[in-house]
């Protein structure tokens, strides 16, 4: 066996070979693969650069291209540790399956192990786009699509007929078999979701009788309640069209936002997403807004109602909730406080209504400009939109607004066009280089790619400050990265730690790292570190955009029923551990400072609580438990707690627990609603690809639970590098799941990168 030392310069050396033959096969020298070679399989998808204008990867399994055009848009750019010890399983413990207990250990061989990664990471260097990021697709629900159609229409703003085709292809595509639409791309039908669309549908020119209408309707006549049992959420785009009474909507008051700050009750203490969307729910409600739909209205209410609408008693149905989309049962604190708000809007002084909407409309108008007009995110710029035209149809800045909305735009020919809930560009691209990192890429296309990488990078991050942030209730966000491309300035803590760990990680590399005079400005990296610091909260943990600003107690007058977790900020694991990350990559470059350390040892100390006795750590943002171990392990292994450590040691056993006899991991997202592990019916490449980046970090790439997870994951591996994308891998606000497209793509080549077997060591200490 070679040495370690030796093993990693033969596998950068058979990486670089591999990359320098697919940008030029007449240059490979005798060692290149033969025709009948396995790693010639690998090159096939490298044989032209990537170029801009492909689709997008479909999702589940079938077409896998990424890199298309966004849609319209403005002119501009778009958006060491230590050697970890080997152990063997029954180190952490037994298995309590004799199936998995007695399976054959891995036939996989070192060489089979960097075959399959180096085609992965071939396969991630071609979806790199011309601008130097990586980006795959969000995919959520056709939520944001259907309002986009609605706005749209309210605004006396046709679509083409090219978007009406290619919304409707996607409205086909996503659809359940019964007809409807659900909340999240594996969720049965939603009675918000699909009267939203078959809103949409109609006021596009759809006939009631088609086949994706009539579907739709007999689905939501079969719902207890039917329409009036929409969602609060749901009532309240109804009464924009007029299709809801208004007293059958739950007050929005604007008058919150004239309440002293310190109020606990005062938006400023909400969550930004949160905040953001009552500031235009609330001056819409506050002028009960409702669009001129012509004829159409009388038609819509025949068809979404049984009783003629004039008949209907909707201040009845206000806290009526279809079973189907109630997540977070209203509280008994939630509807006093809505008793007594609706007394209030019988009374209200308009005097300090017109002043609490002009506030608002103030607010917004400051948000569609310091965003660029794309705004925080779809909901609230649509919202957005919709509050512009109410106070004024020729408002200046609605068209700029409607502008800023394609930045959200997707389009291909298998999904047709959709509107995503938020863009990953950082994200993506931070750990894309973190799996460069530790494949030890090497070669002309990785060196290129690295480095448009790190220059995307750099131009991501937020160099100035807000110009009227107090006024906005905003943080100071320079030196910050957001989640997408930074147009937005809405940077986000562990947004900022990965971008962070990413450059540090590629200056690593001399391979891959820009020359000195390229890289990042030290102080603006001590501008990173600054201001994740500033998100961190009293227990140590570390919030999203901003420090949690409200008491947990809040949560109890959560009005949006579909939705947990989403009236504050909170402390979140993947956050906590970003930054942990990102501190040791800046100490190891001699960027640490006294306010770092102490931010640091109170971070570790929150991961440590975080744990629960069975050593399982609940995530936030992804599914779920899995997700968590990956961060809890990733974050005290970069903080320098060795391996053998007690609280990773039951981690690892928690995680070897639950391998599937056929040696990967999957786990469910109806885990999320219940709070307990819930195993999926088949194995996961992503979650398989969490659960061995937490194990080798633990037990080292020799145990066998890790060759069992390999052995699986090269299996699953196509002749193109790429993997199946599987079931949904994220979630947000503990009922909306996701699918993060590319993490089918570098979270795999990442592990396969990390689980290289390497000579015995000793475990670190």
């Amino acid at each position: 066996m070679l040495p370690a030392a030796d093993r990693r310069a033969h596998d950068a050396r058979v990486l670089s070979l591999l990359l320098r033959v697919a940008q030029d096969p007449a240059h490979a020298d005798g060692d290149s693969a033969s025709p009948h070679d396995p790693r010639a399989h690998a090159l096939e998808s490298l044989a032209d650069p990537p170029a801009p204008g492909a689709g997008r990867l479909r999702r589940r399994g079938r077409a896998a291209r990424l890199g298309g055009p966004r849609g319209p848009s403005r002119p501009g750019p778009e958006p060491r540790g230590r050697p970890v010890p080997r152990a063997d399983g029954a180190e952490v413990g037994g298995v309590p399956d004799e199936r998995r207990r007695h399976r054959p250990i891995s036939a996989v061989t070192g060489r089979n192990i960097i075959e399959a990664r180096d085609r992965a990471i071939a396969r991630l260097l071609k979806l790199q786009s011309p601008r130097g990021d990586w980006e795959g697709e969000m995919v959520w629900c056709a939520m944001i699509t259907a309002q986009y159609v609605i706005v749209r229409h309210v605004t006396c703003r046709p679509l083409s007929s090219e978007t009406r085709a290619g919304i409707l292809a996607y409205f086909r595509v996503s659809r359940t078999k019964d007809g409807a639409w659900g909340l999240h791309p594996e969720a049965s039908g939603s009675v918000f979701v699909t009267t939203l669309v078959y809103v949409a549908m109609r006021l596009l020119g759809v006939s009631r009788d088609d086949d994706l209408a009539k579907p739709a309707r007999d689905w939501l006549e079969r719902q207890k309640g039917g329409v009036l049992a929409i969602p609060t959420w749901g009532k309240f785009w109804l009464a924009l069209l007029g299709l809801y009474g208004w007293q059958g909507v739950s007050p929005c008051p604007p008058e919150l936002v004239l309440l002293p700050r310190r109020t606990p009750l005062h938006p400023a203490r909400y969550y930004c997403h949160t905040r953001q969307i009552y500031l235009a729910m609330a001056y819409l409600y506050g002028r009960r807004f409702v669009a001129d739909l012509g004829t159409m209205r009388d038609t819509l209410c025949a068809e979404l109602y049984a009783a003629p609408y004039a008949t209907l008693d909707f201040a009845r149905h206000r806290a009526r909730v279809a079973a189907a989309d109630l997540a977070v049962p209203p509280s008994r604190a939630l509807r006093a406080l809505q008793t007594v708000l609706a007394a209030h809007e019988r009374v209200h002084w308009r005097r300090l209504r017109r002043r609490a909407l002009g506030f608002c409309l103030a607010r917004i108008v400051d948000e569609q400009r310091t965003t660029g007009y794309e705004a925080l995110s779809p909901v609230n710029g649509l919202l957005n939109c919709l509050a512009l035209f109410a106070a004024d149809p020729a408002h200046p800045d609605l068209a700029p607004s409607f502008d800023g909305l394609e930045t959200w735009r997707w389009e291909d020919h298998e999904w047709g066009v959709r509107y995503a809930g938020a863009r990953s560009n950082t994200w993506d691209t931070a750990f894309a280089l973190e799996a460069l990192v530790a494949a030890h890429a090497d070669g002309a296309l990785a060196r290129d790619a690295a480095r448009r990488a790190q220059r995307f990078l750099q131009g991501a991050q937020a160099a100035d400050e807000l110009p009227h942030a107090r006024d906005q209730d905003r943080d100071p966000i320079i030196g910050g990265w957001c989640f997408s491309n930074g147009h937005h300035r809405w940077p986000v803590s562990d947004c900022t730690a990965e971008a962070v760990s990413a450059l540090l990680g590629i200056e690593r590399m001399p391979a891959l790292a820009a020359p000195v005079e390229e890289r990042i400005p030290r102080d603006r990296l001590r501008s990173a570190a600054e201001f994740v610091i500033a998100r961190q909260n009293g227990d140590g943990g570390f919030g999203t955009y901003e420090r949690r600003r409200g008491g947990a107690w809040l949560e109890r007058l959560n009005p949006s029923e579909m939705f947990a977790n989403c009236m504050t900020e909170r402390s979140y694991i993947e956050c906590t551990a970003s930054a942990v990350v990102a501190f040791a990559r800046l100490r190891a470059a001699g960027l640490g400072f006294p306010e770092m350390e102490r931010a640091d040892a109170r971070a570790v100390a929150f991961l440590r609580r975080a744990q629960r006795s069975d050593g399982d750590v609940p995530g936030f943002w992804g599914i779920n438990f899995t997700y968590g171990a990956l961060h809890f392990v990733r974050g005290l292994r970069a903080a320098g707690v060795g391996a053998t450590d007690a609280q990773l040691q039951r981690a690892a056993r928690w995680l070897v627990a639950r391998q599937r006899a056929d040696g990967g991991w999957g786990e469910h997202w109806s885990g999320c609603l219940t709070g307990r592990y819930v195993e999926h019916a088949e194995s996961q490449v992503v979650m398989t690809s969490w659960a061995l980046l937490a194990l080798v970090d633990v037990l080292g790439p020799d145990a066998d639970p890790v060759r069992r997870g390999v052995d699986w994951l090269v299996a699953q591996q196509r002749g193109d590098g790429s993997f199946p994308p599987g079931s949904v891998n994220g979630v947000f606000f503990g009922t909306a799941m996701l699918e993060y497209r590319l993490y089918s793509v570098y979270f795999p080549a990442w592990a396969l990168a990390r689980c290289v077997p390497e000579p015995a060591t000793t475990p670190s200490r």
